[in-house]
Parts: structure tokens; C-alpha cells; sequence
């Protein structure tokens, strides 16, 4: 079939069709049609040649054009689509590098196999377009609640229709045991939207915790407004949840307004979620009393926050403490996920025999190594000194207000101290030497002999050795494995030495060994404060 007069609008009209039926624009099939001709044309003159085909929008007719570029003479490589200057001037007045030779050809017939290839361009070209119009559809509608209709089950896996495709809410992200049947209308969280080969990806999700505040939002209208906000929520999908709330309203109760009138907009929250229990919840500044909300209904006795490690210690009364824990840990470990501070909840006894513990290990420390009698060292502890080195280098007053201290005594307890810290330095540079541990990481900067033995036990004995530790590997951190948060050691973490400090000692190695540039390291920081800054202003 020929591009002639005869079915110029023909084309136009089947572009027209495609789009309303696709809902897409129509000059994308437009485009489409031309790619389609211009490859069949290729067939017929020759792939080599640079065949172009430009549909004018209005009357349909198709025009065909062979395209020669004018290139320098070492770089003519395709005969067919390009040519020399000289070449060139059979054609052209005053041909330039770059310039392009355009001259019309006659259209062609499409044969059968021709057309058919011409039809999955078109087809190829409409999917794609298809795809794109998904993609931009779904993308900036991420992190919001969608309602869709179950299409079918896939291995666990549940295939949704959002009426411009497809979505997946993985097994993993149901709640419990959700069965859902064709044609079940069903609420979701568009967890993320990727654009992939096979075409735009929407995943669902209603596990996540982002689900919950959404829901909240929709029921309750003052978090909608920004009167109220939610700062934290954490959930065991199914069973509970815990969720923090604060008003920016003095006159609103934040945990009222979202309980609602007899519990009407929790409870369409809870029914949502298949039954799961809502601790509705006030969120404090103050993280010990934030704790104290979060691990309600228990009672708490005392709470003891040690923030550079971030862990914070709990003590109940001995009958609150199932509840605090909760079944199967439930409840401390929803506080933790909430607070984002690892847990440990003991009892007043445990406490106590915790501290008398504590008490008998250090009066035992500085009787042994101050040679003091036990109630000396007793009063010592008992006045707030841990170890030798607080003794050691701790003003002088300080000591001067223990009973029965005045400034002999004072300076003879310092100066055991000090010598006996200084015999140990001594002996563990010596085992440090004893290891291998060379001068160039003796020499570094703020480790001290202690920590150089440490280190060499470990078979870190060089500068370079150093450098390629991770900030981890020396203070210690947490990962998680198979859902449970497991505890890696550090080199140095019994001298407690923070992840930011190790961090810059190990920075700090890669510069002196010339591995990394300090103008790139003070750019990056500064970006990094900059973006840090910009946050804390939005």
C-alpha cells in the first residue's frame, strides 16, 4: 500500500484512534507511524541510507527524505548517509562540516512483511508511550493511600489493578494472614514506584508504618491540618502498634482527637488493619518521659539515659515487669522502634544488686591499686569516682570535700594514681612492641598504649593496617540479621571510644597516608552541613 493522496487521512485518523483508545497523546503515534515508514523505507532503498519520514499533522501526507551529512574526508565511514566537502559541492554551493543534504525520495509500498513490522513499531513505540504516561502518573503519588482492585494471586503475592496498570502488594506486606479474592476492593500504601524494562513498578505495602499515619490522617482532620503531627509510629503489623502524637494546639489533646468520639477514629484505623491494637500515644521532648509514655500501660520506676551510646535503662517494680516486656517482648520492643534507643528493662531488685555489684567491684579497684582500706575506697565510690582516672587528674577540690581528705592526703592519692597509670602504660606499650605494633601507628595521635595493645592482639600494627578499618570494626555497633539486631564488638570499644570518634581517627590515618585529599574531605563536610542545615530549617 502506497502513502499517496488516496489514504493520507487515513493515517491521521488511525493515530487519532490508537490515542483515545490508549489515552495518549496522538502525536506520539504520529511519531510512531513515521519510525515504522522510515524503517520500511530502509528496507526498500537500503539500511545503510539515512531515510527519514515526516507526516505533516494536518493533511496526513507522508513525505520521505534522504538525509546526507557532510563530514571531513578521515572521517567518512558510511557512503550511503554521509559525504566529503568535495563531495558535497555536486549538491551544494558552499558545503560546511556538519552541514546536512536533504532531498525527497519517492514513497514506498509496504509488503506484507513490511507492514507487519511497520504495525510493532507501532505497537512497541504505543506500550512504551503507555508505560511513560504510568510512570508519571504514579510517581509523585508515592507515600500516599491508594484503592485498588485485586486482579489475582501470584505465589503469595497480589497483583492489584490502579486503572492505569498494575500493582504488587507482596506477601510480605500483608498483614497476618490477609486472603483477598478477585474483584475484593482493597486499600494500600504506594511504598515506592521505579521505572524498570518491563515498565513502571508500583509497589504496595500494608505493613509499613507510613500506612498507619496515612490512615490517621484521612480519619483524623486536625493531623490533616497540621494542627496535630505524628512524629513516631511503630508497628507489629496485625497485632500492635504505638504511635506518638503531638498538638501545636494547647487547647487540643492530641491523643483525644485521634481516640475520637468514643473511639470512632481509631477505631476505623483498627478495623482497617485487621483488629491491630493502637497505643495512641503524647510525644515528649524529653526523651526519658517520652520513654515513660511510649511503654505504657506499665509503670516505670526510674529511667537512666546514656545518650552518646544511646541506650537507656528501664527499672520497673518486679510485678510490672511482664507487662513492660510484653508478649514475647512485644511492647519493649515496639518502645524501642518508637524512641529509637535500645531498651533494658530490670527490675528495682536486679537494679539494686546491679549497684551494690557495681559499688564492690570499683571499692575493690582502688583498694587494690591506691593500697587504701575498704572504707576509705568506699567513700571514694560513694562521692561519684569510677576509675583511676578521674582520681588521677580530677581538681583537687574535688577531692578536698571527701571526709577526713585534706590536700597531703589529696595529693598522695593522686600521685598513687598517677604512677600506678603510668606502670601500666608502660607495660601495655611494651606487649604493644612485644605484637609488632610499629611507630607509625604508636605515634598516631590519641591512642593510647592501651589501646595500641588492643589493637595489635587484633593484627591492626601499622598506620595502613589502621586506615582500612571501619569506624564500626573499632567502636562497635549493631546490625541486623534475620530481623533480630545483633551486637558486633569493637577493637576499642572497651575504652569507649564513640563511632564519630573513631570515624575521624580512621579519616584522620587516610589523610596522613595521602589516601584521601583534605580540600575534598572539608568540601564534602561543608556539604554536608549545608544539607544538614537545610533540613533542620524545612
Amino acid at each position: 500500500m502506497a502513502y499517496t493522496s488516496a489514504n493520507q487521512l487515513e493515517l491521521l485518523q488511525t493515530a487519532e484512534a490508537v490515542a483515545r483508545e490508549k489515552n495518549i497523546e496522538p502525536g506520539l503515534v504520529v511519531e510512531a507511524m513515521e519510525e515504522s515508514l522510515a524503517r520500511a523505507a530502509k528496507s526498500r532503498y537500503g539500511a545503510e541510507m539515512d531515510i527519514r519520514v515526516a507526516i505533516d499533522r494536518k493533511t496526513g501526507k507522508a513525505t520521505f527524505t534522504r538525509v546526507r551529512t557532510v563530514v571531513e574526508d578521515e572521517e567518512l565511514e558510511n557512503y550511503q548517509a554521509e559525504f566529503t566537502v568535495e563531495q558535497a559541492k555536486e549538491y551544494m554551493e558552499s558545503p560546511e562540516v556538519g552541514q546536512q543534504f536533504i532531498e525527497e525520495v519517492p514513497p514506498v509500498e509496504l509488503g506484507r512483511i513490511a507492514a507487519q513490522s511497520a504495525k510493532q513499531v507501532i505497537l512497541q513505540k504505543v506500550r512504551e508511550a503507555e508505560r511513560d504516561k504510568q510512570y508519571e502518573e504514579f510517581k509523585d503519588r508515592a507515600g500516599t493511600i491508594i484503592n485498588a482492585l485485586v486482579k489475582r494471586e501470584e505465589y503469595g503475592n497480589v497483583i492489584v489493578d490502579v486503572g492505569a496498570g498494575e500493582a504488587v502488594l507482596r506477601r510480605n506486606e500483608k498483614i497476618g494472614r490477609e486472603a483477598y479474592r478477585p474483584n475484593d476492593r482493597i486499600r494500600c500504601y504506594i511504598k515506592e514506584v521505579r521505572r524498570e524494562q518491563r515498565g513502571p513498578q508500583i509497589f504496595l505495602s500494608r505493613t509499613a508504618p507510613e500506612f498507619m499515619a496515612e490512615l490517621f490522617k484521612m480519619e483524623v482532620p486536625e493531623i490533616y491540618e497540621g494542627i496535630i503531627e505524628i512524629k513516631a509510629v511503630a508497628r507489629d503489623p496485625g497485632s500492635r502498634a504505638k504511635i506518638a502524637v503531638i498538638s501545636y494546639d494547647g487547647s487540643i489533646d492530641p491523643v483525644g482527637a485521634c481516640v475520637g468520639m468514643r473511639g470512632s477514629r481509631v477505631q476505623a484505623v483498627v478495623n482497617e488493619l485487621q483488629g491491630e491494637k493502637i497505643d495512641i500515644i503524647p510525644w515528649n521532648e524529653d526523651m526519658p518521659t517520652f520513654l515513660v509514655n511510649a511503654l505504657q500501660p506499665a509503670e516505670v520506676s526510674k529511667v537512666v539515659l546514656d545518650e552518646e551510646a544511646g541506650k537507656i535503662e528501664v527499672v520497673v517494680p518486679e510485678e510490672q515487669l511482664s507487662l513492660a516486656i510484653g508478649r514475647r517482648g512485644q511492647n519493649v520492643r515496639l518502645a524501642s522502634q518508637l524512641t529509637g534507643l535500645d531498651i533494658d528493662i530490670m527490675t528495682e531488685e536486679e537494679e539494686s544488686k546491679r549497684r551494690q555489684a557495681e559499688f564492690e567491684l570499683r571499692t575493690k579497684l582502688f583498694m587494690d591499686t591506691l593500697d587504701l582500706d575498704e572504707f576509705f575506697a568506699q567513700l571514694l565510690v560513694s562521692e561519684g569516682f569510677t576509675n583511676l582516672e578521674e582520681v588521677a587528674y580530677v581538681e583537687v577540690d574535688e577531692l578536698l570535700v571527701i571526709e577526713g581528705v585534706d590536700e597531703d592526703t589529696a595529693s598522695e592519692l593522686q600521685a598513687r594514681a598517677r604512677d600506678y597509670l603510668e606502670a601500666q602504660a608502660k607495660k601495655a606499650m611494651e606487649a604493644a612492641r612485644a605484637l609488632g605494633v610499629e611507630d607509625s601507628l604508636a605515634n598516631f595521635e590519641g591512642l593510647t598504649p592501651a589501646m595500641l595493645e588492643a589493637l595489635g592482639k587484633d593484627g591492626v600494627k601499622t598506620l595502613e593496617d589502621f586506615a582500612t578499618c571501619a569506624d564500626w570494626e573499632l567502636a562497635g555497633g549493631w546490625t541486623t540479621v534475620d530481623g533480630e539486631r545483633v551486637k558486633d564488638d569493637g577493637v576499642l570499644e572497651p575504652f569507649e571510644i564513640s563511632l564519630e570518634e573513631a570515624q575521624d581517627m580512621v579519616m584522620t590515618a587516610r589523610v596522613m597516608l595521602g589516601w584521601v585529599d583534605p580540600d575534598e574531605l572539608a568540601a564534602e563536610a561543608a556539604v554536608a552541613e549545608e544539607a544538614e542545615a537545610a533540613e533542620e530549617e524545612a
